[in-house]
């Protein structure tokens, strides 16, 4: 574990406070302990995505063009912190779209998968809600609960693991790595 693990990362509840069909990349901030856990995952060398649901689009209350400038928004301050990501990909669906991107499906991660050269089974996916530890669970891979609104609800879903925040999923993921 460590150098060039990949680490799946959902965007709103889980980086950023979930604004709830964010369309400004001004209304983008970090959660407590986000800065600091995507930092620590970037020095060990570990390569960052961020995996998407952004059902706004389909329901018409976002636009293509609107999703796309917040997520060029998050990458920038990705950038800025010293923490770039490696690629973002989000679905734009409703969720009775029934596409194949939505989470927890697992095309989006697949894709990256394919597109960055890595085994997804062995990355690490960590989110807030039950889509986001659905998705690492059908790929194999370890998932990492961020507590917060949908705990509850996500709880269901047996993570592996549950955390306050990024700080501390990251901390776990460096004593997992040090430990063997």
């Amino acid at each position: 574990m460590g150098r060039d693990l990949p680490v799946i990362l959902d965007r709103d509840g889980t980086i950023v406070i979930d604004r709830h069909y964010l369309g400004d990349p001004q209304g983008l901030e970090f959660l407590p302990g986000a800065v600091a856990g995507v930092r620590k995952l970037h020095a060990m060398g570990c390569r960052l995505f961020v995996i998407t649901n952004q059902s706004g689009v389909g329901r018409g209350l976002l636009t293509l063009e609107q999703v796309e400038r917040v997520n060029r928004g998050l990458e920038s301050m990705m950038e800025t912190i010293g923490a770039p990501l490696t690629a973002t990909y989000f679905c734009p669906h409703a969720p009775d779209a029934d596409c194949e991107c939505r989470k927890p499906s697992t095309s989006l991660l697949l894709q990256a998968a394919r597109e960055h050269g890595f085994d997804p089974g062995q990355s690490i996916v960590i989110g807030d809600k039950a889509s986001d530890i659905e998705l690492g669970k059908r790929v194999g891979a370890l998932t990492i609960l961020i507590e917060g609104e949908h705990t509850d609800a996500a709880r269901s879903s047996n993570p592996d693991v549950m955390v306050k925040d990024l700080d501390a999923a990251a901390t776990l993921i460096m004593r997992r790595s040090t430990n063997g």
